[in-house]
């Protein structure tokens, strides 16, 4: 585990501003620096960085925090890659915490596993481009495959000498390990003679999310019946092939910008797609498709194309991988290419526009995919049939949404022309099994019945959500500021009636909202938001200030997204250049004490409201209840209520 001190040296040193302007083009902007947003498709600039407060927020998505949080959304790396990252990149040492001997014996053999994975990858993109042989063969094939120079760089492409033990000897020669060259599967040990494993084959690196290299695709280039065409390492401590998808490290970015990952089956396929211009690629490598790979690309998109060649018996295998991308609450489609034709070799036949063309246009939903697959043998025969039908409400049954359970069911009713009765009995019926219920099933309509037009529900506000998030605003931008406060004291006047008069004191805004809320026996509702209130107020209480910057680190993903989100939605105003057009916007902190005043009116002025409904209430649903002094309290909180509406200008 990595030290607290490590973690807060890599806060402290690194800049929101120069690790976000890695990934994005930014612009200075007052204070602040603007860009297009990573995550979505724009040209008008959304995407905000606060170098003083240290964090980012992109108004086009809603998402932001601070440079982690940007790392572990754009990069999809977990919380201690992040972290690894920052500190390499400030060449910041990391400090691991107190392991046992077994716990750092185990975390020093996977390290080193990793790093003779990485020179393996490095010695064969060596071996490619410098020698003879790499040149002659590997760099050949890959050539006649239509790969350019940058994109064989961009996956890291190689070749392994067609000599028994070259790379070994050269790994040992540079001080790694026999017993780590083993165990990632690069060289085979047989008693005291050692063997590279991917001898005369062009090598495929196979990354994490995250970019290290974790095993090896290799595929053999000469015609050797007893040799397999690909062969991949071996499974190991770094290595599982179930868990791992080709080309995920390059593909995540575009996956979440797209909202859609396709799916296909070789190396190939994905890196003439990357370079055909699309880049939301990977691949299962030749392996049937598992739950964990399906989890992976769950973290990025919802929406899984899956790309078939025209070998319809190839297809007929794969199918069962579906019923997975269901079962995992995906959305898929299908896509085949037309016959002879496999993702790679269309993608180099046709050009972007028309391979994006092609993929639109041929996408199918899974149900009518289904259909079109395996009806032209089952249309005239009932058997078959029968037995297609159960088996696409089979593939329904796997969906855990009862919503698109339903809108499946009738759309297989569409294609099929069976009754949607009969499907949904046969639904419930597979779902008992598994002891799962499903949709209702729809009752049969009358005839001419006439249905009650129901009114549009209209969007209410929630006033009490905006006035505490508001105070958290005000304490989190303003708290350690003084300020001139008119408190309004209630008094009778000359005549016996409640009245509001001004009285001015000196305090902090945090005294001020913490005095004036305890004195009202208020509490947040919202449990973000109590969370954050109680914080600050014991940072301000405690410190006497607030360093957003260490606040904000401190919090997990969930609060340091809400905290940010109101900090920058004062920087919203800036992305838009008012000034250019004339309009000025009134900056909030000219007026705070105001503000102050007036945000904790207007939430008294609420919570009477809400009392005044509650007696109500009692009243109405109790009559033996003596209400009179219900009444008397009603009136009271009403002419009070007259009173804070009228200090508002507001309607009573």
């Amino acid at each position: 585990m990595i030290s607290k001190n490590t973690i807060d040296q890599v806060f402290e040193t690194s800049r929101v501003e120069e690790v976000l302007g890695d990934f994005v083009q930014l612009k200075k902007s007052g204070s602040n620096y603007k860009g297009l947003s990573p995550f979505t498709d724009e040209r008008s600039p959304s995407f905000m960085v606060s170098p003083v407060k240290q964090i980012w927020k992109d108004f086009s998505s809603g998402k932001g925090g601070n440079v982690v949080a940007f790392l572990m959304e754009h990069e999809h790396f977990t919380y201690p890659e992040a972290i690894k990252y920052l500190a390499k990149k400030y060449n910041i040492e990391i400090e691991e915490t107190e392991q046992s001997d077994e716990q750092k014996q185990h975390a020093d053999e996977r390290e080193s596993m990793y790093l003779v994975s990485e020179f393996a990858s490095e010695y064969f993109q060596k071996i490619l481009l410098k020698s003879e042989q790499g040149k002659a063969i590997g760099l050949s094939y890959f050539k006649e495959r239509g790969f350019t120079p940058e994109t064989i760089e961009k996956f890291d492409l190689g070749y392994c000498l067609d000599e028994w033990d070259a790379f070994t000897s050269e790994a040992i020669r540079k001080g790694y390990q026999l017993d780590y060259l083993e165990k990632t599967g690069l060289s085979i040990v047989k008693g005291e003679r050692q063997f590279d494993r991917f001898k005369g084959r062009v090598m495929f690196p196979i990354h994490s999310m995250s970019g290290r290299v974790l095993g090896f695709g290799g595929r053999i280039l000469i015609n050797d019946k007893k040799a397999a065409k690909y062969l991949n390492s071996p499974e190991s401590e770094i290595y599982h092939k179930s868990k791992v998808l080709y080309g995920i490290s390059h593909a995540k970015q575009a996956i979440a910008k797209e909202d859609n990952c396709f799916l296909v089956e070789g190396y190939t396929d994905v890196i003439q797609f990357h370079q055909s211009g699309i880049e939301n690629v990977v691949s299962s490598s030749g392996t049937s498709l598992t739950s964990e790979q399906i989890r992976l690309i769950n973290r990025l998109t919802k929406n899984i194309t899956v790309l078939f060649d025209g070998d319809a018996a190839g297809m007929r295998a794969s199918i069962r991988g579906i019923d997975l991308i269901l079962e995992q609450g995906m959305n898929v489609k299908i896509c085949v290419f037309p016959d002879g034709e496999d993702p790679d070799s269309f993608a180099r036949k046709n050009s972007q526009d028309e391979l994006r063309e092609y993929l639109q246009e041929n996408a199918k939903d899974f149900i009518e995919f289904k259909a079109s697959l395996l009806y032209e043998d089952a249309k005239n025969d009932p058997v078959k049939r029968a037995n297609l039908i159960h088996d696409m409400v089979s593939s329904i049954a796997k969906i855990p949404n009862q919503i698109q359970q339903e809108v499946y069911i009738q759309e297989c009713s569409r294609i099929m022309d069976i009754s949607e009765q009969v499907l949904f009995s046969t639904l419930t019926q597979l779902l008992a099994k598994e002891g799962k219920t499903g949709p209702a099933q729809p009752a049969k309509s009358k005839s001419f019945e006439v249905v009650r037009n129901t009114e549009t529900s209209k969007v209410k506000v929630d006033e009490l959500f905006e006035l505490e998030r508001k105070i958290i605003s005000l304490l989190l931008l303003y708290g350690t500021v003084e300020e001139e406060f008119e408190d309004m004291v209630l008094k009778e006047n000359d005549k016996g009636e409640l009245v509001l008069e001004p009285e001015i004191q000196k305090a902090k805004v945090f005294e001020k909202i913490f005095l004036d809320l305890q004195e009202d026996e208020v509490a947040f509702t919202n449990e973000l938001f109590r969370e954050i209130y109680a914080r600050v107020i014991a940072g301000l209480n405690q410190e006497g200030g607030l360093s957003l910057e260490i606040f904000i680190n401190q919090l997990d993903s969930e609060l340091s997204a809400e905290v940010t989100t109101i900090l920058m939605e004062e920087e919203q105003y800036s992305l838009h250049d008012w000034e250019r057009m004339d309009i000025f916007v009134k900056a909030k902190d000219t007026t705070i004490g105001r503000l102050v005043n007036e945000t904790i009116l207007a939430l008294r002025r609420f919570l009477i409201t809400q009392k005044i409904e509650e007696l109500s209430q009692k009243i109405k649903n109790s009559p033996e209840v003596d209400s009179k002094e219900m009444l008397e309290d009603i009136m009271d909180y009403l002419t009070l209520k007259k009173v804070l509406s009228n200090k508002l200008n507001r309607v009573m």
